[in-house]
């Protein structure tokens, strides 16, 4: 291929300035009027849609072909002193354009294209408009439903795979944003309270992605019908996922007993406004393990309060590997940290425990429990356990009668140091993980139970962009990532980083000639 120069066309607009006169033509016909508005909006979306393609493709062109402003040095230290015409095609949310741009190479190099990166084009095909576009869609349905999506508003048919990819392409920068680039609110802005929660549910994934001990398990079950699950058995194995909860709230002073009438059997409104969390951010990933998804949320918490002037609470569910790590890595912060067990994981031990002494639908099981609970918010939890143990002796019931009232019992004796409930209340504390669990509802159950089996590599993608949107950071983090796009497709491939400028003047351009 060779190249020579010929004067830039003038006339870029003319295609698009007649498409737009053709649909205002349209907009005036007759048969125009005789549509509803609803056929009017397929119209003129798919008619709008290939004006905005065209006019697009006009301004790329209209911007010349990359004329560099200097020498073009490579990462390589190699001056590329060869200019050759380039075309590329990109897909957007409205069409493929394509891009004639000047690449300039060496012998033995991979040219480089000042056009590219002043406009931030991908290597891949798609756009970064069209990848958001893919990236938000299948955070919230399937990659088949977002496959669909596309084609039906962009008129691209992208295919699934591609769409895979997308998706994780547009997560690349997830972990980067959160520790790199987040500026916190000053600490006295927000609530005294600053509240740590973790937790872990299963995503059924594909064999060769489980952990080893999973895997084994699930290769050595065995089905007893060929064509359908019988009782009792799953179709996949699941991965644990650890989620992560980390936000600010004022403090919200409140009785024993008022907690008791807000819960069940009562579930009375509550008197005063409770108030609202702050900052919420929740994550989950497959990847990490539990003491690495921790220690972010340390890390996430010492962000907005890097003085350690707020009350830092971790709502636990018991769960004794959590809550080695949380103690660890507080002595690790020097961080004095309140850990504080879930008040209604303790109440529905009451509950089964309850059906020791009283049927199951009764009114006296229902007064039982609330007697109970009302105790163990004062801080009365040993003499509580006490109680039902003695009662039950005294009773005389089987060892299968008292194995609920049993396991209550050393339920609160296991966890007796983070019983203080009537601390907790008076200091205005959190005493529930409802933030964490609905995290484990919104991030993965809403969205991973569907029925797939997932690739580690897509459900933790899925499972980052997810925790974006459910965090308010989607915005945010899009800006971010763009950049990191253009510093690794653009700034790493110059010299010392420095990206050669195309020339603004305009020049004669370079004519491919076959």
């Amino acid at each position: 291929m060779s190249a020579v120069p010929v004067p830039s066309c003038e006339n870029t607009f003319d295609m698009s300035r007649d498409a737009f006169e053709k649909l205002v033509e349209y907009l005036r016909s007759e048969q125009s009027r005789k549509l509803t508005h609803s056929d009017l909006e397929r119209a003129l979306t798919e008619r709008g849609r290939e004006l905005l393609r065209l006019l697009l493709q006009a301004h790329v062109e209209d911007r010349g072909q990359g004329l560099a402003a200097g020498p073009v040095v490579g990462a390589d230290g190699v001056e590329r002193a060869e200019p050759h015409l380039h075309e590329r095609g990109l897909s957007r949310l409205f069409g493929e354009v394509r891009v004639e741009r000047l690449g300039y190479g060496a012998k033995g190099t991979k040219s480089l294209h000042p056009l590219d990166a002043e406009l931030n084009l991908p290597d891949e095909e798609y756009s970064l408009g069209l990848r958001r576009k893919a990236a938000e869609q299948a955070a919230q349905t399937s990659f088949d439903a977002t496959v669909e999506y596309l084609e039906r508003e962009t008129g691209k048919d992208v295919g699934k795979r591609q769409v895979e990819e997308l998706v994780r392409r547009a997560a690349a920068d997830f972990n980067d944003f959160y520790v790199k680039t987040r500026t916190p609110e000053p600490s006295a802005a927000t609530g005294s309270i600053l509240a740590l929660s973790a937790d872990g549910k299963g995503v059924v994934m594909l064999p060769r992605y489980l952990r080893e001990a999973t895997r084994k398990v699930a290769e050595e079950r065995k089905h007893k019908l060929d064509k359908r699950l019988s009782k009792g058995e799953k179709r996949g194995a699941k991965r644990m996922a650890r989620v992560a909860a980390v936000y600010t709230v004022e403090p919200y002073l409140r009785t024993p007993e008022e907690v008791v009438r807000t819960m069940a059997p009562h579930h009375e409104k509550e008197k005063l406004p409770r108030p609202k969390v702050e900052g919420k951010r929740v994550w989950a990933s497959l990847v990490k393990t539990p003491e690495e998804v921790i220690g972010d949320a340390f890390l996430e918490g010492l962000r907005r309060d890097p003085n350690r002037e707020k009350t830092w609470v971790a709502l636990v569910d018991g769960n004794k590997t959590q809550l080695k790590i949380l103690r660890k890595l507080a002595r690790r912060h020097r961080i004095r940290l309140t850990i504080v067990l879930d008040i209604m994981h303790l109440a529905e031990y009451l509950w089964d425990a309850a059906v020791a002494f009283h049927g199951e639908g009764s009114k006296e099981r229902e007064e039982w429990v609330s007697k109970r609970l009302l105790a163990v918010l004062r801080g009365e939890a040993p003499h509580v356990a006490a109680g039902m143990r003695r009662s039950a002796t005294l009773r005389g019931l089987s060892s299968k009668e008292r194995e609920p009232v049993d396991d209550c019992a050393d339920y609160m004796h296991t966890y007796k140091p983070y019983l203080r409930y009537n601390q907790y209340l008076a200091k205005g504390l959190p005493i529930a993980t409802g933030v964490i669990e609905g995290a484990c509802r919104h991030l993965i159950c809403d969205r991973m139970d569907g029925g797939a089996r997932w690739s580690i590599e897509g459900a933790e993608s899925v499972l980052q962009l997810r925790a974006l949107r459910s965090s308010g950071d989607f915005d945010e983090y899009w800006t971010h990532h763009e950049t990191r796009e253009y510093q690794r497709n653009h700034v790493a491939r110059y010299d010392n980083g420095q990206v050669v400028p195309v020339r603004r003047s305009r020049r004669p351009t370079l004519h491919r000639i076959k």
